[in-house]
């Protein structure tokens, strides 16, 4: 079984001190930092471009998650990647050939990861699971932070891990959308590797960062 690791979403972080709440999760031992990409369009809402990352990434060692909830993708991959992404996750809906994308993020070098919003099969990128290193299952509605999980993901999730042993497949199931120390437990058990929280992370036990993502951890 894969270690259990931690990306959270600096969504929830304090955006006017961005820089040292990366810092503080780096500290608290993250494994990644988790950046959601929204282009209003897409998704409805707004969040940070290619500046703002690399800025960040200047003085940060841990890697950074960049999910790319925005269309059409395909022209602002290299964008991201220079920026200093180093998993960049796309949705098979925001991008006219799938396959080209893949392609054009492992060029670049980095990790490529899809997304499924809560509405979008597996059967949709099953021929692409060799080419992947991360399936990203959306447990909420992606564009706004702070909503409930959706327990009914968690079949997909298994879905996934069966497919993986079956056709030994080593790709890592990410999974992200109100997830807490309740629910943590069930996608573990279900057979995702890498969680991604932010409220739960910057906001539980009086923002205890590090006891937040050890109690994640230890689900």
């Amino acid at each position: 079984m894969k270690k259990i690791q931690i990306s959270p979403s600096i969504l929830s972080a304090d955006f006017s001190q961005l820089g040292k709440e990366i810092k503080r999760l780096e500290e608290a031992g993250a494994d990644f930092i988790h950046v959601d990409v929204m282009d209003g369009h897409f998704v409805p809402n707004l969040t940070i471009g290619p500046p703002v990352i690399k800025a960040l990434k200047k003085n940060c060692s841990i890697k950074f998650d960049v999910h790319l909830m925005i269309s059409p993708v395909h022209e602002f991959i290299e964008a991201y990647a220079e920026a200093g992404a180093d998993i960049i996750t796309i949705h098979p809906e925001a991008t006219e050939d799938l396959s080209a994308s893949i392609l054009k993020i492992k060029k670049l070098k980095k990790k490529v990861g899809v997304s499924l919003n809560p509405e979008t099969k597996v059967n949709v990128i099953k021929d692409y699971l060799s080419q992947i290193d991360l399936v990203l299952i959306m447990s909420v509605n992606p564009g706004f932070g702070g909503q409930k999980f959706m327990p009914k993901v968690l079949d997909k999730v298994k879905e996934l891990k069966d497919i993986q042993k079956n056709h030994n497949l080593n790709f890592d199931i990410e999974i992200d959308g109100g997830i807490n120390f309740e629910n943590s437990k069930l996608v573990i058990e279900a057979g995702a590797n890498i969680l991604v929280s932010g409220t739960t992370i910057f906001k539980s036990n009086n923002g205890n960062i590090k006891k937040n993502i050890d109690l994640l951890k230890s689900s």
